[in-house]
């Protein structure tokens, strides 16, 4: 049987850590004392349509090879496996695969964002806009 995206979306909930987006904005209103840093995998309409404050853009599409160590267009910024990632997304799914990826990569520390940007913008927290 072929499998969907939930049952990708569940494989990958099983084996990463998922904060609330309650959890997420501490985590941003805390960053500059612990270090947290806030990684986008929305495309690159979504994002200048509007963002959490300090996000770094990354597409999901695009992960693995930004991420990976020794591909010719990696991402110094993501050199650092232990750097700490708040992942997220529009609505929770490919935060956690990309998590999933990103933690099978050797980040040490990598949340996904429950219910992503719509979670965010539903509570009122601050965004940036382009």
């Amino acid at each position: 049987m072929a499998k969907t995206l939930e049952d990708f979306v569940r494989a990958a909930l099983r084996e990463i850590r998922e904060i609330s987006p309650e959890e997420a904005h501490r985590r941003l209103e805390a960053a500059a004392s612990e270090g947290h840093f806030f990684l986008d995998v929305r495309e690159a309409d979504e994002f200048d349509a509007g963002r959490i404050p300090g996000a770094r853009s990354v597409p999901r599409g695009f992960l693995e090879v930004k991420a990976d160590l020794v591909h010719p267009k990696r991402d110094p910024w993501l050199a650092d496996r232990d750097r700490k990632l708040v992942v997220y997304c529009g609505g929770g799914h490919r935060s956690a695969l990309a998590a999933q990826a990103l933690q099978q990569m050797g980040f040490r520390d990598v949340v996904s964002m429950a219910e992503g940007w719509t979670g965010w913008t539903r509570r009122g927290y601050e965004i940036e806009r382009s």
